[in-house]
C-alpha cells in the first residue's frame, strides 16, 4: 500500500467505523479501491496541469491555442528594434507566444500577462541578438499568475508534457528587469559615455556618488553597452530604493540561459537595480544554462522561489543587493547527470575591486539547498561548488537554512589580493580585521544545519586555512553540522526526464531555530530551519515543475481533504463516493 493511501486510511479511521461502512453497503476493499484511485491520480493530475495551463482560468488547452509572434507586437528594425509598440501590451491566455526577438518594455509602457499564459522562447544560437524579454527603467512588467493558473516561459520546442529533458539549456535568453535602485556599480568597469555628455545628458566619467563610492550607472550583463536601453541604475543622487517595475507572482521560468558569449550567458531571472516596490514571489527558475536568479545591486525583496537544475549558481548576488529572501529551494541536477555546476548561493559585494562603502548586504532566511555531491571543479574554472561561497568582501545575514549535500557548507574568501582596506568576507564574519584588530561583524550566517557536506567550513576553498576559534565561532553561532537528518533525503537521479530517485527536503520532525525573523512587514514568523514547515501544506503546491517530474518526494500534501474543510475525515470520504464512477469532463 502506498504511503499516501496509508495516510488517507489511518485518517479515516477505518476500523472504527466498521458499522458505517456496513449501512452504506460497501465493503473495506472496495473502499480501499476508491481511495487509492484518488491518490494515484494525483501524477496524471499533475501531467494534465501542464498541458492544460491556466484551465482553472478559462484557458483552452494549450495544443489549441492559436500562436503568436512576439515580434508582431513591436517595432523591428532600427535603434528601437524590439520596443513593444502598445502603451499596454497584454499576452492572453487563448494564445502562446513565440519569443522570437529581444522584445524590449521602453520606459513608460507596460507588459501586462494573464494568468495561464504561455510564452516559448525561440532558439538563437551563440549571438548577442539571444531572445529575451528586457523591460527597460521605469517600464513595468505585470505577470502575476496564480497557483491554479500560472505563467510559464519556455523553449519553443517544449511541449509541456514532462518529456523535454532536463538537459535541454540554453535554448532562450531568459527575463531582464531593470530599474533605478541603489548599486555599488564604478564608471570604469561599467559604463562607458558615447560623446562628452554620454547617455544622460551630462557628462559621466568618475562621478562619485556619495552614497555608495561608485557612479550607480552600468550596463546590464549579457546584453551590448551600445544601447542605452540596456542601461541600470541612475547617476549620482538619482537612485530610487523603492522603484517598482511591477510584479512576478507564479511564474515559471525554463530551459533557458542561451549564451551571448564565451563565458556569458543570461541568466533566468536578471535583475538590474530592482527596487523593493516590486513584487517577486512563488518564481521558479529550472534548467537554465547559467544561474537561475541574480540580482545586480537593487533592494528588491522576494519570496518562495524554487531554483532547479541550474548549470551556475542557482542564487547569485553583487554589485550591492540589500534585498531581503524568505523560503527558497534549490536543487542541483544529479551528479550522474551533471558533475559541474557551481554554488547554491553566490555572495559578491565588490566586483569591482573598488573598495565602495555600500557592499552587498542581502538577509536571507527560511531556504533549503540541495547539492549533487560533486566534487568537480566547474566547467570554466572556479574551486566550487559550495552552498555559500561568500566571496569579495560581501555582507548580509544567512538564517534558519538547511545546506547538503555539497563540497563544502559555507566558503569564506580571506586573501585581500588587489583589494583595499582590511577586510575580506572572512574578517567580515569572523570579526577581526587583517592586522588582528576587533570589527563588528557584517557578515552574519546563524542558525543553519549543514548535512552531509564534504565539508562544513572552508576558508579560501580549504580547511588547510581554518585557524583557531573558527569552527569555535561557526558551531556558536547556532549552526549544526550533521552526517543525516531525519526525513531529509537529499539523494536525486534522474535521466533526461526520468525520476528514479526522488529527494525529500522536510526534515521530520522540524529543525528548531531560535533565529526568529523580524516583524517588519515582510517576513513571515518561522521557528524552523529550511524552506518548509513539516506537517503544512507545501507552498511548492502542484503548479511546479518538480511536481510535473514527480521529483519531490513529501512536498506536495496528500489529497485526503476532499471539502477542503482542514481536515481529513468520514466527510471528505462521503463526497468522494457520491463522485466515483462520473465524468470527469
Amino acid at each position: 500500500m502506498s504511503k499516501h493511501c496509508r495516510a488517507i486510511f489511518a485518517a479515516l479511521n477505518f476500523e472504527s467505523t466498521t458499522n458505517f461502512f456496513m449501512k452504506t453497503q460497501i465493503t473495506k476493499m472496495a473502499a480501499l479501491a476508491i481511495i487509492a484511485l484518488a491518490a494515484n491520480t494525483q501524477a496524471s493530475a499533475q501531467l494534465a496541469s501542464q498541458q492544460n495551463l491556466g484551465e482553472a482560468c478559462g484557458c483552452p488547452p494549450v495544443a489549441s491555442r492559436t500562436t503568436v509572434s512576439m515580434s508582431t507586437l513591436a517595432t523591428i528594425g532600427g535603434a528601437n528594434d524590439g520596443d513593444l509598440t502598445a502603451t499596454n501590451t497584454i499576452l492572453t491566455c487563448d494564445k502562446t507566444y513565440i519569443l522570437d526577438n529581444k522584445i524590449y518594455v521602453p520606459a513608460g509602457k507596460t507588459l501586462t500577462i494573464q494568468p495561464g499564459t504561455v510564452i516559448k522562447g525561440a532558439p538563437t544560437g551563440t549571438t548577442l541578438a539571444a531572445n529575451a524579454i528586457l523591460v527597460m527603467r521605469d517600464g513595468k512588467i505585470f505577470a502575476s499568475g496564480t497557483e491554479s493558473c500560472p505563467i510559464v516561459f519556455t523553449a519553443q520546442a517544449d511541449p509541456l508534457d514532462g518529456t523535454y529533458a532536463l538537459t535541454n539549456k540554453g535554448q532562450w535568453g531568459g527575463i531582464v528587469i531593470l530599474g533605478k535602485a541603489t548599486n555599488n556599480l564604478t564608471t570604469a568597469a561599467n559604463y562607458s559615455p558615447t560623446g562628452a555628455a554620454g547617455f544622460f545628458g551630462t557628462a559621466q566619467v568618475g562621478g562619485v556618488n556619495s552614497v555608495n563610492g561608485g557612479d550607480g550607472i552600468g550596463f546590464i550583463e549579457g546584453f551590448t553597452s551600445a544601447d542605452a536601453r540596456n542601461l541600470y541604475g541612475m547617476p549620482p543622487g538619482q537612485a530610487d530604493d523603492n522603484d517598482n517595475s511591477g510584479v512576478i507572482r507564479y511564474v515559471s521560468i525554463r530551459h533557458a540561459g542561451a549564451s551571448v558569449g564565451a563565458n556569458n550567458e543570461l541568466n533566468g531571472l536578471t535583475l538590474g537595480s530592482v527596487g523593493r516596490g516590486t513584487t517577486i514571489e512563488n518564481l521558479e527558475v529550472v534548467a537554465n544554462d547559467d544561474d537561475g536568479v541574480e540580482p545586480f545591486g537593487g533592494t528588491v525583496n522576494m519570496k518562495y522561489l524554487t531554483l532547479m537544475f541550474n548549470n551556475d549558481d542557482n542564487f547569485d548576488y553583487d554589485l550591492g543587493y540589500t534585498g531581503k529572501v524568505q523560503f527558497m529551494l534549490s536543487v542541483k541536477l544529479d551528479a550522474a547527470t551533471f558533475t559541474g555546476g557551481d554554488s547554491g548561493i553566490e555572495a559578491d559585494g565588490d566586483d569591482n575591486k573598488a573598495n565602495p562603502t555600500l557592499l552587498s548586504r542581502a538577509t536571507i532566511y527560511n531556504s533549503t539547498f540541495i547539492g549533487n555531491g560533486s566534487n568537480t571543479t566547474p566547467t570554466g574554472g572556479g574551486s566550487g561548488p559550495w552552498a555559500i561561497n561568500a566571496k569579495e568582501k560581501v555582507e548580509g545575514s544567512i538564517y534558519s537554512s538547511i545546506f547538503a549535500n555539497y563540497r563544502s557548507g559555507l566558503n569564506l574568501i580571506k586573501s585581500m589580493g588587489t583589494r583595499t582596506g582590511t577586510a575580506e568576507s572572512y574578517h567580515n564574519w569572523r570579526g577581526l580585521n587583517t592586522a588582528g584588530n576587533a570589527i563588528t561583524p557584517t557578515l552574519v550566517i546563524e542558525c543553519n544545519t549543514f548535512v552531509g557536506n564534504t565539508a562544513s567550513l572552508t576558508v579560501g576553498g580549504s580547511t588547510a586555512n581554518l585557524v583557531a576559534g573558527d569552527e569555535a565561532k561557526f558551531l556558536a553561532d547556532g549552526n549544526v553540522v550533521a552526517a543525516t537528518v531525519a526525513g531529509l533525503d537529499f539523494n536525486f537521479a534522474a535521466s533526461g526526464t526520468t525520476v528514479s530517485d526522488q529527494y525529500n527536503a522536510v526534515p521530520s520532525p522540524q529543525l528548531a531555530s531560535t533565529c526568529v525573523p523580524p516583524a517588519d512587514g515582510f517576513f513571515v514568523s518561522t521557528n524552523y530551519r529550511g524552506a518548509f514547515k513539516p506537517g503544512q501544506t507545501s507552498w511548492l503546491s502542484n503548479w511546479s515543475y518538480s511536481a510535473l517530474l514527480d521529483a519531490t518526494n513529501g512536498l506536495v500534501a496528500c489529497p485526503t481533504d476532499i471539502n477542503k474543510d482542514g481536515q481529513t475525515n468520514t466527510n471528505d470520504f462521503l463526497d468522494l463516493v457520491g463522485q466515483f464512477g462520473t465524468s470527469c469532463d
